[in-house]
């Protein structure tokens, strides 16, 4: 198993893409300690993946809001009962606002910037006070599509990651010589409750071609949040050790070659900037 005896903290661990997380971290023999905002659904996640538990394997669930520096302490000092944190990945987010940019109230735009930005800047704070004395560590964070294309109508979202993917890089060098990797994942379009929310909003808030998009994925599927699990499975394994500061599509990205994907990895490809003269084969 790829992660047998790693442990791990899971922030957003209770439904969608961060159950699926955390269901392939388990399966992968890591320790898990996952949390979310709601205590209900942090007790069903707990119950319904507890028989899946092999023997000594440790699942532990808390109720966390991670724009809360308190919480957010407390959580890590439950997760350091486990002993040494390997790996933590960043998955709890909201869409915020949805609708004309001009009419976004600053209480929704503040709101997003504190539980996308600023709670993943705190739980990233501990992650590396944590992995930076054993100068060993993975951290990954859940982008969307946000970070690299415009957004209309969702510029609280948007904006967010953008920042997130930044403050993504910009720990993978501050960090470089402690051997902790910092990464980004795109899972794709994903069927969760984000498209629910969309669907709530309704074409005249969310746009007729983003409702339109969202109303297939609910109807017919959309990217097998599988796959972006496995890529964090990839992320934090040995498999993945110096890959540092890129931004990874799970749909499209060819991560399931490691050897290919380091080769690319080299350049500026898989981050922010995305395009330099060598990538093209320009000098």
């Amino acid at each position: 198993m790829k992660l047998s005896g790693r442990n791990t903290l899971i922030t957003g661990g209770s439904q969608g893409l961060g159950r699926v997380i955390v269901e392939a971290f388990l399966a992968e023999g890591a320790n898990v300690v996952f949390c979310a905002r709601t205590a209900a659904d942090v007790a069903q996640t707990q119950s319904a993946l507890a028989p899946q538990l092999k023997p000594g394997q440790q699942l532990v669930g808390l109720t966390c809001d991670i724009a809360d520096p308190a919480s957010v302490a407390a959580l890590f000092a439950r997760a350091a009962q486990l002993g040494p944190l390997h790996v933590v990945v960043n998955n709890a987010g909201i869409y915020g606002p949805i609708g004309p940019t001009e009419e976004l109230s600053l209480a929704d735009w503040t709101q997003a910037w504190q539980v996308n930005v600023t709670g993943t800047l705190l739980v990233c704070q501990h992650a590396v006070r944590a992995m930076k004395p054993r100068r060993a560590g993975k951290i990954i964070t859940i982008s969307g599509g946000g970070a690299t294309n415009p957004m209309p109508r969702f510029a609280a979202y948007a904006a967010t990651k953008a920042a997130v993917v930044r403050l993504t890089e910009t720990l993978a060098e501050e960090y470089r010589a402690d051997h902790i990797d910092v990464n980004a994942v795109a899972p794709g379009a994903l069927r969760t409750r984000l498209t629910a929310q969309v669907l709530a909003a309704g074409p005249e808030k969310a746009g007729a071609d983003f409702f339109a998009k969202n109303k297939k994925w609910s109807d017919e599927g959309a990217v097998d949040p599988k796959l972006g699990a496995a890529l964090c499975v990839f992320l934090a394994c040995a498999e993945s050790d110096g890959i540092t500061g890129k931004l990874i599509s799970a749909q499209w990205d060819p991560w399931k070659d490691p050897a290919k994907f380091r080769a690319l990895a080299n350049g500026d490809v898989y981050t922010l900037r995305r395009i330099v003269p060598e990538d093209r084969v320009k000098k």
